[in-house]
């Protein structure tokens, strides 16, 4: 099928001057993604000495690598023209009423949530909150999101969000060897757990070096494995639904010195006793259910909780409360963020695996519903599920556990038909309903917030084979409540929880709204401006793009359903993979990983498969453990490179901050026999395309090794070169990055990997749902769910789709300019500290400010806070290179927008140059006591020795628009000496 109603050869394409045909024209989206208007590409050209676009490209982009044809993706498609069509796919989806449970439940987003949170793209523009002054919304959202799930679980420090509760149950997992310090190194976990988590801890197990035991609790041995157990985790109530009291077991673990982790719904823990208070020492799950859609899997945030004593292994990222310069509280990232480049391959985790955005929206629910609406909403499905069981006895079937129910019974059905349970999901899917189907003939039920008694008595009907029961539901509620099902003596919970005042104060929508913009107005995002961040690619998000992601032929399918009821999805991953691949000059391409460091972390675990296989077939065990990586690259690499089991060995970059070629050489011969891999960034992490990446690929190749291509610079490449001409084997995308999913504030990513095809049949696999990319050799799951966070790979379609071949390489030509017309720029005020043999720079390039520290006592933090107050985010700062800024301004951004970040730049570098006179003093100046907020420009006692206009308002354009940073700068020692993970006391506030 096709999703245009004109053909690409009689549709005039965006790059037109004018129509040939008045009814083919098309309202073009490239010219509106890109910023910079003709006359102003013009300009820019001119400035750094080109004609034209590809003039540019021909001098930037390595000869041997570009593209000699172009990218085989349709020609542009208008925004009205792909959403039409993709409503024709997404009509393809069949949402039926899900039952499946498995960790994911149907939930109703309060709607105030929805067009204000989700959809709104002052939340979902925002950066990580790597500056925390221009993010202290964000980040109470987020204190608010640890409270919640501290107080529920029972456990008093809780992260930021992880990527989903696999993944959360198999950071647990690494938690529990860290904390035992590798001398033990047993895990078992229980085998009714879900499969998907089940499955993931396999995959995970091997590279951390875990002997992994999945079995029934009540053949625990706390022996198992070197040193014997060092944790054990069990599912809190079971896949099945069973609520088993572990209070024995957590006993007895402690006396072995094992820790017990408890993956756990949290709905059911306003019910059933938290973890925390019968003896569970870390706690996972998803928060999916608290207002976020399914999605075919996602994204969802997970969560993890655990004692203060393990504060700093407790994986991702952590809100912690400190102070700024004025003593107010102010809130940060707190440890962990700096841990990922300082420590590298020995960081507790990859920090970049988080799901901030869908957190906020689950802390805002819980805001939104409170302690008692959250009691109601537990009550109510487990309300319905008694009375679903009652119904279901009546019928001659029966539950196959005892004791009281939550939302999930598994039913061992009556007697007397053949193939009972065949029929029964049959008749349950002629009314639009999936049930969980079992190998030994069982069926399961889940029941959710979106349940009523039309529901339930056509359930009754389907385990009737076809025939309606009549049952009086309220009826069957009062038998089950006399039958003692909703009885929770011995398991109910008895602690208060959410008495936080922030989870009272907001009961009317008025009162929510306004909290939500006033969160948001503390938060700098795209909506507000550039974000000119190295490596981290803010580009527009655009609107067109993000519409599809909310609909409900998108967002309401659960990830287990039958595949033949979201044959519209299939069609989009079918598309979609087929244009990755275009893009990437692979042979094939996985959707599964849902974050770039996931992508990462399959693409090593598909290189290490490779060579097992390879080695088997020899009739060898395999050796291939080294993974070489520029001192230069990602933190997210090396750690990556660890929890696939692999060796890392840095390689060194020379003055030019390219690969030093001879260390490369060098460290490829000396582990030739055991080498795996390279893992390289391109072009560069320094910014600069380096004309040796085939050589470099082909001496790796030599000693028997493949090549990893980090994604991150994939906006420097699309539509000019490839990872696959390049020479690499595999390469991650950010979606999130290049392909305009936005972060959220830190979250969600996706992030796919390509391979070439001598890796293409190791794939990752999935245990309940295969996707048809998974190969003959498949490597296990690293997602959750089958195809990652599937629902936003919508937009990255719509944008692929609305640009078309010739958008993309515009797209990448017109970053490249924007980077080397900032450059230029700069040059004559900060020096440019890579740059090609030409003088160029590829998508971004880094500003030395080393020397200022030494000549003004300026740091560079000093410089990025000064830029709050023009209004922007800072570059990246001193990395890769400490004491530099990254700058990154990607082509969505307009000549206007590029000058006026310049005019900042070079404004704050005469105030530099001023400190370097003395005519500004040396401790007391604009930097030193950036960024200025309100309260201070306001104050009565304004005693230094600038005035408040060079304070707040040092360039003309402030006076139109201003944005407030809200706290001064923060005291992040002092945070990390005093960590408060949670919502403290209001008294403290006062």
């Amino acid at each position: 099928m096709t999703i245009s109603t004109t053909s690409p050869a009689t549709r005039s394409t965006e790059t037109s001057s004018a129509a040939t045909n008045a009814i083919d024209f098309v309202d073009g989206f490239s010219r509106r993604h890109i910023g910079p208007s003709p006359t102003e590409l013009s300009e820019m050209l001119s400035t750094i000495g080109f004609d034209s676009l590809d003039a540019l490209s021909d001098a930037t982009v390595p000869a041997d690598i570009r593209l000699d044809q172009p990218l085989d993706i349709p020609e542009p498609r208008g925004e009205r023209e792909t959403l039409q069509g993709l409503r024709t796919i997404a009509g393809k989806n069949k949402v039926y009423r899900s039952c499946i449970g498995m960790g994911y439940t149907g939930t109703v987003t309060p709607p105030v949530i929805l067009r204000n949170v989700l959809e709104n793209p002052g939340w979902y523009t925002q950066y990580t909150p790597y500056q925390a002054e221009i993010a202290q919304g964000r980040l109470e959202a987020l204190l608010n999101f640890q409270t919640m799930i501290a107080d529920l679980t029972g456990l008093p420090l809780a992260g930021a969000s992880l990527l989903d509760e696999a993944t959360a149950a198999a950071e647990a997992m690494g938690m529990c060897i860290s904390i035992a310090k590798h001398q033990k190194t047993g895990f078992w976990a229980s085998d009714d757990c879900h499969p998907q988590t089940l499955a993931l801890l396999q995959t995970r197990a091997a590279g951390l070096g875990v002997d992994l035991k999945i079995g029934p609790i009540s053949e625990i041995d706390f022996s198992y494995g070197k040193g014997g157990l060092c944790g054990v985790l069990v599912q809190y109530p079971t896949t099945d639904g069973r609520i088993n009291n572990y209070r024995e077991l957590a006993s007895t673990a402690k006396a072995n010195q094992c820790l017990t982790v408890a993956a756990a719904d949290l709905l059911s823990l306003t019910l059933i006793t938290p973890p925390g208070e019968w003896g569970a020492d870390i706690c996972v799950g998803s928060a999916q259910r608290f207002g976020v859609p399914m999605g075919l899997g996602g994204p969802h945030a997970a969560f993890i909780s655990t004692h203060d004593v393990h504060a700093r292994k407790l994986p991702g990222r952590i809100i912690g409360v400190s102070k700024d310069s004025h003593g107010n509280p102010a809130l940060r990232m707190a440890m962990q963020t700096r841990e990922q480049h300082i420590r590298r391959d020995k960081a507790t985790s990859n920090i970049c695996t988080a799901q901030a955005l869908l957190a906020i929206i689950n802390s805002f629910y819980a805001v939104y519903h409170g302690a008692d609406g959250l009691l109601n909403i537990a009550r109510r499905v487990q309300g319905f599920t008694a009375a679903l069981a009652k119904g279901l006895e009546r019928l001659g079937h029966k539950a196959t556990h005892d004791g009281p129910v939550f939302d999930t019974i598994r039913i061992q059905l009556g007697k007397g038909r053949t193939h009972a349970a065949r029929q029964v999901a049959d008749a349950a899917r002629e009314r639009q309903i999936n049930l969980r189907e079992y190998d030994d003939g069982s069926l399961g039920v889940t029941l959710d917030e979106t349940t009523d008694r039309g529901l339930v008595a056509d359930l009754l009907a389907a385990f009737n084979f076809g025939h309606y029961t009549g049952f009086d539901i309220d009826e069957l509620l009062s038998e089950a409540q006399a039958d003692g099902l909703c009885d929770l003596t011995g398991f109910a919970r008895e602690s208060e929880f959410l008495t936080h005042s922030v989870f009272h104060a907001y009961r009317s929508e008025t009162k929510l709204l306004r909290y939500i913009f006033k969160l948001m107005s503390r938060d700098l995002s795209l909506a507000h401006t550039m974000i000119p961040l190295g490596s981290c690619t803010m580009k527009l998000n655009g609107t067109s793009e993000m519409i599809p992601v909310t609909w409900p032929e998108f967002s309401d399918i659960h990830p287990f359903a039958p595949d033949i009821q979201w044959r519209g999805y299939t069609y989009m991953f079918r598309e979609l993979e087929a244009w990755l691949c275009s893009v990437t000059g692979f042979a094939a391409v996985s959707l599964q990983p849902n974050a770039g460091a996931q992508g990462e972390y399959a693409g090593l675990l598909v290189i290490r498969a490779y060579h097992e296989h390879e080695a088997a077939k020899a009739g060898k065990t395999n050796d291939r453990t080294v993974c070489l990586i520029p001192t230069s690259a990602h933190g997210t690499n090396p750690a990556s490179a660890v929890m696939a089991g692999m060796q890392v060995v840095p390689v060194k970059c020379n003055s030019r901050g390219d690969i030093d070629i001879d260390d490369l050489k060098a460290k490829a011969e000396q582990h030739s026999e055991k080498l795996s891999c390279l893992m390289i960034t391109y072009p560069s992490t320094h910014g600069v395309f380096e004309t040796t990446i085939r050589s470099v690929c082909d001496l790796i190749h030599e000693h028997g090794g493949q090549v990893y291509m980090d994604g991150a610079n994939m906006n420097a490449q699309v539509g000019l070169t490839s990872p696959g001409k390049c020479g690499a084997d595999v390469c991650h995308l950010n979606l999130h990055k290049t392909f305009c999913i936005p972060h959220g504030g830190g979250g969600p990513g996706m992030g796919p990997i390509g391979v070439a095809p001598q890796l293409a049949p190791f794939l990752p696999e999935h245990p309940v749902q295969r996707p048809d990319t998974a190969g003959e050799f498949s490597i296990g799951p690293v997602s959750a769910a089958p195809y990652g966070s599937a629902s936003i790979l919508a937009i990255s379609y719509v944008y692929i789709a609305m640009m078309g071949a010739s958008g993309l390489k515009k797209a990448t030509q017109v970053a490249i300019l924007n980077a080397n017309y900032m450059a230029k720029r700069l040059s004559d005020h900060y020096d440019i500290l890579y740059t090609d043999a030409n003088g160029y720079v590829a998508h971004e390039f880094i500003v030395d400010c080393r020397g200022f520290e030494k000549s003004a006592g300026v740091q560079i933090e000093d410089i990025a806070k000064r830029l709050m107050d023009y209004g922007f985010h800072g570059p990246t700062m001193s990395w890769p290179v400490p004491g530099t800024l990254m700058i990154e301004p990607t082509e969505s951004e307009s000549k206007d927008e590029l000058d006026r970040f310049c005019d900042a730049m070079i404004s704050i570098r005469a105030e530099i140059q001023s400190i370097q006179d003395g005519t500004l003093d040396a401790k007391d100046n604009p930097l030193k006591n950036a960024p200025h907020t309100v309260g201070a420009i306001g104050s009565d006692n304004w005693s230094h020795p600038y005035t408040r206009e060079q304070a707040a308002w040092p360039k003309a354009w402030l006076r139109d628009a201003k944005f407030w940073p809200t706290v001064g700068r923060i005291d992040n020692t002092y945070g990390d000496r005093n960590l408060v993970c949670s919502c403290p006391p209001m008294d403290d506030y006062s």
